[in-house]
């Protein structure tokens, strides 16, 4: 009946359902499917998970982080999604989701040794001195080793878990089929969109897999900075990397985290905090290629205030679309203009009927006069952010994955920069690149360019019009012209008057048993039992059980 019964039916997925199930239940999660409305499975669900919880006592965000971590990776690494997604996830969860552990025992040296040996295609003798057998991190996807190159650099080999691809795609498998019923059966669907929040996380854990694609972004972004002395970045080894193995600098220095040691050292944590922060910006603002997991294990301090970032596993990206949104968004709240970040949010977001203009402007009112009575180096710029997309969210406009990924990036940049520095100011280091970027933006030359690839669409839509409109009118010559319409919604009310019309019929089948035993006890004819006819015995017996059986199953479902 539904398509998640039809993905992968072998042994292994069978297997993984049980478990995802199994450990689900454990954690108490069963009710979430009744949550997301998922009608005929939801009772299923509920048959299958009614078990104690182990984790009664916690939240449902702390049960839902724990559960995810024991199912592995590819259910941490949606977790770590979904927890920049404050579009669609509540912030309670979010705040939870964005503790998710990715740290999983490591695994034995020998199984990593044929590891890298298959990445690499020639002995491990050939590219190292030598590897340390007992790894420094250990992650879902990879686990890191120091080592040395036979050349004598000193290096980190980062290897990818063996048969962690297999296992992922199986859950991408699995996920796609919750997707598909979540956007069949849960409210709002086309604001949450899960099978595109799927499809966005398929795409960004097979990247995130492919380690080579992560030399390739320490590489462009260090390219992004040439000739910038205050930022340093991990030389990549390519003949000791493959899809499966990245080999890069080993670089010793303070965590940004650690502030004791960064000031016995001598370091400046104002400048520190200055320079994060303008790197930063300029990572998002004027390249819009930017890391995307700062976390401070990540930042490494060097000598002479130098900053090194470590793991681009994640990174994010911009287009001159959702940038120029950004830059318009954030001079509006900060020049308090409700009118255009109202027009703003409501072009960009794509905002269809169901939006009540008034009562968005309202709202972003409200959110701009909260801010009003602050100065401007006391806001907290990522955490505006936040509270700006649960409100347009709220008002069922969708925000760009993108921005909800760098607004997550820039509470965690904002937090760090306001440890190293109390008084660290995020507008003030925001201000002069918003400037720029207006200037930029109105600028006659990018103005001109904008008015001629306008002009050159408009252009080809008159050179190709009268040839699609001639495909229609042959299509219309030939009746071969068809207009498919799909109903939106409708399953939900059809499963309805399906449950409906079999409570009728079930209805019609006892009171025709009931009312034919009694006349069969009128005639008392037939065969006699307990001195009642057979038939009216049998008839009522038959009634009596359907009818009970029937009682059962609505007091079990819940809805009389």
């Amino acid at each position: 009946m539904y398509r998640i019964l039809n993905i992968n039916r072998n042994v292994r997925s069978i297997r993984r359902y049980r478990q995802i199930i199994t450990v689900m239940g454990g954690y108490g999660l069963g009710q979430l499917l009744e949550y997301l409305n998922l009608g005929q499975v939801v009772a299923l669900s509920r048959r299958m998970l009614r078990r104690p919880s182990k984790a009664a006592h916690l939240s449902a965000p702390e049960r839902l982080r724990l559960a995810l971590e024991e199912l592995g990776p590819t259910f941490i690494k949606l977790g770590q999604l979904l927890s920049t997604r404050a579009d669609i996830i509540p912030p309670a969860f979010v705040q939870e989701l964005a503790r998710l552990q990715d740290e999983i025992p490591c695994i034995d040296f020998e199984e990593i040794k044929v590891q890298i040996e298959h990445e690499l295609g020639v002995p491990l003798e050939n590219r190292f001195l030598r590897v340390e057998p007992v790894a420094i991190a250990g992650a879902s996807i990879a686990q890191v080793h120091r080592a040395t190159l036979v050349t004598g650099e000193d290096v980190v080999v980062k290897v990818r878990r063996p048969g962690v691809m297999g296992a992922v795609e199986t859950d991408i498998d699995i996920l796609m089929g919750v997707a598909l019923l979540l956007e069949r059966h849960m409210a709002r669907s086309d604001i949450y969109d899960p099978v595109g929040v799927v499809r966005e996380f398929s795409y960004t854990i097979r990247r995130e897999m492919d380690l080579s694609r992560e030399g390739h972004a320490i590489e462009r972004i260090r390219d992004n900075f040439k000739g910038y002395p205050d930022l340093h970045f991990p030389q990549v080894y390519w003949e000791a990397t493959a899809k499966g193995v990245l080999t890069t600098e080993y670089v010793d220095g303070i965590k940004v985290s650690d502030i004791c040691a960064i000031e016995k050292a001598g370091l400046d944590r104002r400048e520190i905090a200055r320079r994060g922060a303008t790197a930063f910006l300029k990572m998002v603002l004027e390249h819009g290629f930017f890391h995307g997991d700062p976390h401070p294990g990540n930042v490494m301090i060097l000598p002479n205030n130098v900053i090194c970032l470590l793991d681009y596993g994640m990174v994010g990206r911009l287009d001159p679309a959702v940038k120029r949104y950004l830059t318009d968004v954030l001079g509006a709240v900060i020049d308090r203009d409700v009118e255009g970040l109202a027009y703003i949010v409501a072009e960009a977001g794509d905002a269809g009927e169901n939006v009540n203009m008034h009562a968005l402007k309202k709202g972003l009112a409200e959110f701009i006069d909260s801010y009003f009575d602050i100065p401007l180096k006391e806001i907290v710029v990522g955490r505006m952010l936040l509270e700006f997309i649960d409100l347009v969210s709220t008002h069922r406009i969708k925000v760009h994955p993108d921005l909800t990924m760098l607004v997550k990036v820039l509470v965690v940049v904002e937090g760090m920069g306001r440890k190293l520095d109390p008084d660290f100011d995020m507008v003030g280091h925001l201000r002069p690149f918003l400037e720029r970027e207006f200037r930029q933006q109105h600028s006659p030359g990018r103005l001109l360019r904008e008015m001629e690839q306008g002009l050159e669409g408009y252009l080809t839509l008159a050179r190709n019009l009268p040839r699609e409109l001639k495909e229609i009118l042959n299509k219309i010559n030939r009746n071969k012209f068809r207009i498919d319409l799909e109903h939106r919604g409708l399953d939900r009310f059809s499963r309805e008057l399906d449950r409906s019309a079999n409570r009728v019929c079930l209805s019609l089948i006892i009171a025709a048993l009931l009312i034919g035993s009694s006349i069969a006890m009128q005639t008392n004819r037939g065969p006699m039992l307990w001195g009642l006819p057979v038939f009216a015995f049998f008839g009522y017996s038959c009634a009596g059980i359907v009818g009970i059986w029937w009682m059962i199953a609505i007091l079990r479902s819940g809805r009389l």
